[in-house]
C-alpha cells in the first residue's frame, strides 16, 4: 500500500508543481528514473550521520568511490532530469496564458537556471514521500489496533456526506477528528524523523546554550513525539482526542461537540512541520491532499494487514516503512 500512496503522491505533485501526469498510480508501469535517483541520493545522504567516523565518507567523496560516488552520480542524474523538465516547459510557455503550475509560475516571475531546478527538487522532494509516509502509517493504526478510531473517522464522514460531497470547504474545514487522528500519526510516525539548522550568526538559545556562527542544531521530532514530559505517560497510545481541548466523555457519543474543538498546540513542542520563519509552506496542503484520500479510501474499504507484527520505522531523510504495508482490501458492505 505505501508504493500504491507513493506513486499517487507522485502523481500530484507533479500536477501541481509542473503541470504533468506521469502516470506513476499505473503500476504496470515501471518507477520514473527520477525517483529512483531520488530515492538512491537520500538513503546515502541520511547513512552520512550514521557513519562512525565522519571523514570516511568525506575521504570516499574526495576519492570518488562506493556510496559516495552512487550519490554523485544520482545527483547528475536528478538534476539532469529535472533540467530536461523545465526546457520543456520552457518551450511550451507562454507568459500571455501561463499556466496554474508552480512551475509555470515560477517561469513568468523570471527565476530559472539552477534557482529554478532546485526549486522543482525542493517540490518533488517535499511533496511525495511525506505525506505517502503518514497515510500508510494512519492506514496500519487503524486496521490493527486501534480499529475504534477508523469507525470514528467513518461516523464523522457520515454525517459530513448526508449535508454534501467533500468540497475543498468542506475537507478544509469539517474534518476535525480526520485532522486528529493524522497529527497522533505524525506525532508517532514523522516523515522528518530529525532535521538540522545552521546558525547564521551567533546565537543563545532560550535555555543559555551558546551557538557559534555556522554551527548546526539538530531537533528529533521522533523524539519530542514520545516524551512523556510533553504528552503524557500515555504517549505511545494513539490517542486522537489528545488533540482536542475538551476529551471526549462518551464513548459511544460521536457528536463533535462532545470533543470540543482542535487545540492549537505549539509548533515548537510539535515541530514536524517546521516553525517560525522556516514553517512548511505546504503544511495546509499537505493536510487537504491526506483528509481527502483517507476519507475517499477509508468510508468505501476496509483493510487487514497481511502481518500481525509491529512495522518497522526507517528513518532516513524522509522516513517510510520497511518492506511497505501489505494488506487485505475489501469493499465495505461485501461478502
Amino acid at each position: 500500500m505505501q508504493e500504491v500512496l507513493k506513486r499517487f503522491t507522485y502523481d500530484t505533485i507533479c500536477k501541481v508543481s509542473l503541470g504533468t501526469d506521469p502516470n506513476c498510480l499505473d503500476l504496470s508501469v515501471p518507477v520514473p528514473p527520477l525517483i529512483a535517483a531520488f530515492e538512491t541520493a537520500a538513503a546515502i545522504s541520511a547513512r552520512r550521520s550514521t557513519t562512525p567516523i565522519y571523514l570516511i565518507w568525506k575521504l570516499k567523496r574526495a576519492l570518488n568511490i562506493g556510496s559516495e560516488a552512487k550519490l554523485k552520480n544520482s545527483i547528475k542524474t536528478i538534476h539532469t532530469l529535472v533540467t530536461n523538465i523545465i526546457q520543456d516547459k520552457q518551450q511550451t510557455f507562454s507568459k500571455s496564458e501561463p499556466s496554474h503550475d508552480l512551475l509555470s509560475r515560477f517561469l513568468a516571475a523570471g527565476y530559472d537556471g539552477e534557482l529554478a531546478r532546485d526549486m522543482v527538487i525542493s517540490f518533488l522532494m517535499a511533496g511525495r514521500d511525506t505525506t505517502a509516509a503518514a497515510m500508510t502509517w494512519l492506514f496500519w493504526l487503524t486496521s490493527s489496533n486501534y480499529t475504534s478510531a477508523r469507525e470514528s473517522i467513518r461516523a464523522e464522514l457520515s454525517t459530513i456526506k448526508s449535508s454534501g460531497q467533500l468540497g475543498y470547504e468542506v475537507v478544509k474545514r469539517d474534518m476535525g477528528y480526520l485532522q486528529a487522528c493524522l497529527c497522533e500519526t505524525l506525532r508517532l510516525y514523522p516523515p522528518v524523523a530529525w532535521d538540522s539548522k545552521h546558525a547564521a550568526n551567533d546565537d543563545v538559545l532560550p535555555d543559555g546554550t551558546r551557538v557559534k556562527k555556522g554551527e548546526r542544531v539538530t531537533y528529533f521530532p521522533y523524539g519530542m513525539g514520545r516524551m512523556e514530559k510533553i504528552w503524557g505517560s500515555d504517549w505511545s497510545r494513539f490517542d486522537p482526542d489528545r488533540w482536542f481541548e475538551k476529551a471526549r466523555k462518551d464513548d459511544d457519543d460521536d457528536d463533535d461537540n462532545s470533543r470540543g474543538v482542535l487545540k492549537m498546540v505549539n509548533p515548537y513542542v510539535f515541530p514536524v512541520f517546521q516553525a517560525g520563519p522556516r514553517v512548511c509552506l505546504g503544511k495546509e496542503m499537505a493536510f487537504i491532499q491526506m483528509k481527502y484520500v483517507v476519507a475517499s479510501v477509508i468510508s468505501l474499504f476496509d483493510f487487514e494487514p497481511v502481518s500481525l507484527e509491529q512495522p518497522v520505522f526507517v528513518p532516513l531523510l524522509t522516513s517510510h516503512m520497511y518492506g511497505g504495508l501489505r494488506v487485505r482490501v475489501k469493499e465495505i458492505g461485501s461478502v
